[in-house]
């Protein structure tokens, strides 16, 4: 990638680097590296786990401050702010898509598994700015691009934690505990996919998908909600 891209996401996400290999780094997925040997890089998953933790404290620090919510809450709200979902939608606000190197196989794969790739890479651009840039910048790029999705999340009700929600009303109406198993995983190590049951006892209640065991848990809890009806 030259330097004119990557300048260009600069602009596009307000951020400009004085160390231009971080951001490269953090645009860079394994699957490249397995693909172009030679890169001068590292892939971006050290930055992804270095964004998600400034991630959450970021958001955490914002709601802590902003809302007198109990805990559990503000608990929800943050994991809807900063779940694989919504990241991957965030990051189609500077199309970030357009600027991240994978191999030639995953860049045909625009599924599940390519939303997944966005919102790990959105968290090492996170962990990108943090180090070049400091806590500041970083606590700016979040409220600028992730806090701004709040309004929405609470006014769909989208943070709603399903899996708590049907294990209260599994245990009052059937007097019963959910159980989850895992009906189906596929894809490669750095791009899982799950597919997961939810049961009264031995009975199939709900089925759900997603790009990890939780995220999949709470689709079939959500799907079991509306099949029982509660």
């Amino acid at each position: 990638m030259d330097i004119e891209k990557l300048l260009e996401l600069e602009d596009r996400i307000g951020v400009r680097f004085k160390n231009h290999d971080l951001l490269l780094q953090a645009l860079t997925h394994r699957s490249y590296i397995n693909e172009n040997t030679h890169w001068h890089l590292d892939h971006n998953e050290r930055l992804e786990f270095l964004g998600d933790a400034v991630l959450e404290l970021v958001v955490t620090e914002y709601l802590y401050n902003t809302y007198p919510n109990p805990e559990g809450e503000l608990t929800n709200w943050r994991a809807a702010l900063v779940n694989s979902v919504m990241l991957a939608k965030v990051s189609a606000k500077f199309d970030l898509n357009d600027y991240i190197l994978l191999s030639r196989g995953e860049a045909r794969d625009t599924g599940r598994a390519r939303q997944y790739i966005l919102a790990n890479a959105i968290e090492a651009v996170i962990g990108a700015i943090y180090l070049d840039q400091g806590y500041a910048a970083t606590d700016g790029f979040i409220k600028k691009f992730v806090m701004t999705e709040l309004h929405e999340v609470l006014e769909s009700g989208s943070y709603k934690d399903y899996k708590s929600l049907f294990q209260e009303k599994a245990q009052d109406i059937a007097g019963v505990t959910p159980t989850y198993e895992v009906i189906k995983e596929w894809g490669p190590d750095h791009a899982k996919n799950f597919q997961i049951g939810v049961y009264l006892e031995k009975e199939l209640i709900g089925e759900g998908s997603g790009p990890s065991k939780q995220d999949a848990q709470q689709a079939a809890a959500e799907n079991a909600l509306k099949n029982r009806g509660w």
